[in-house]
């Protein structure tokens, strides 16, 4: 099976930390527990990114944005695109936000 090496950009980083930082105002452990999950939900890209679907964001970008979603009820959104061997995390935002535009 192909591997791809996942690369975060700085503004994702940025949305992880601010997303966070807000976790740990309102429920201290579980911000703890969602930095761990998405971080292995985000390394998990490294297998089959392709199985993911296009985002509806998509449409509005040069290249293909794929959504890899975490959690239920109301998921996080892993915005990310494939290059060759590499994926790249562009935007992490929660799914109760509006559509993220260029």
């Amino acid at each position: 099976m192909r591997r791809y090496r996942v690369i975060i950009t700085p503004f994702a980083a940025d949305n992880i930390r601010q997303a966070h930082d807000w976790l740990v105002t309102e429920n201290p452990p579980y911000a703890e527990k969602w930095l761990a999950d998405i971080r292995e939900k985000i390394l998990g890209l490294e297998s089959l990114p392709e199985s993911h679907a296009l985002a509806p964001e998509s449409e509005a970008f040069d290249c293909d944005i794929r959504q890899a979603l975490f959690r239920r009820k109301t998921p996080w959104r892993i915005f990310f695109t494939i290059n060759g061997a590499s994926v790249q995390v562009l935007h992490v935002r929660h799914g109760s936000r509006d559509y993220w535009l260029p």
